[in-house]
């Protein structure tokens, strides 16, 4: 008979289990086995991920706690600008020993896998529209250039027709105006 391999999100618990407050600690770099979310930011396939775990023995199972870093990239919502933003979730699960209850996660062969747990966590935090950084113009309207490599030039916009003829008065117009003596009606 083959025993199978544990993978590399699935962590021993056969020493703790059923002894409620034993405590284990695990600190583990574990590469992300596919792309971890959709839209304009995501983890890469073969991404390091960092997690400090602590895994604790309780009465109704097993208590996973802990945090994973990591790096999403994509493009800036605003911009399209290639990013890498920082990741770090903390995240906190309990995996019940198998029995009559349902539940999202179970011990399983003397193990807990992280896997779903972990990738939720993360793809959960991604932000829906990320930007290159907080006050991102983005793009011209006109142009499709970035603004904030826009060498300052201003365009102007087109001026509605019907106010064009207002555009041959100048602000010195107004004060000629003002000089102008009045005269008077009969």
């Amino acid at each position: 008979m083959r025993t199978r391999r544990p993978g590399p999100f699935q962590l021993p618990v056969r020493d703790i289990e059923r002894h409620p407050g034993e405590i284990r600690e695990h600190t583990l770099d574990i590469p992300t086995p596919e792309k971890w979310g959709e839209g304009l930011l995501s983890v890469p396939e073969a991404e390091m991920l960092e997690l400090d775990v602590r895994l604790e023995s309780v009465h109704e199972g097993i208590l996973v706690s802990g945090t994973v870093d990591t790096s999403a990239t994509g493009v800036c919502g605003r911009c399209l600008i290639d990013i890498v933003e920082p990741v770090e979730v903390e995240f906190q699960e309990l995996f019940a020993y198998p029995g009559d209850e349902a539940s999202d996660f179970d011990v399983q062969d003397d193990h807990v896998d992280l896997e779903n747990l972990v990738r939720d966590a993360i793809v959960l935090s991604l932000p829906f529209q990320p930007v290159c950084q907080p006050d991102c113009p983005g793009l011209d309207p006109n142009t499709g250039e970035r603004l904030t490599e826009s060498p300052g030039t201003t365009e102007q916009e087109p001026v509605d027709p019907r106010w064009a003829a207002l555009q041959q008065y100048t602000p010195d117009d107004g004060d000629a105006l003002r000089a102008a003596p009045k005269t008077e009606k009969s």
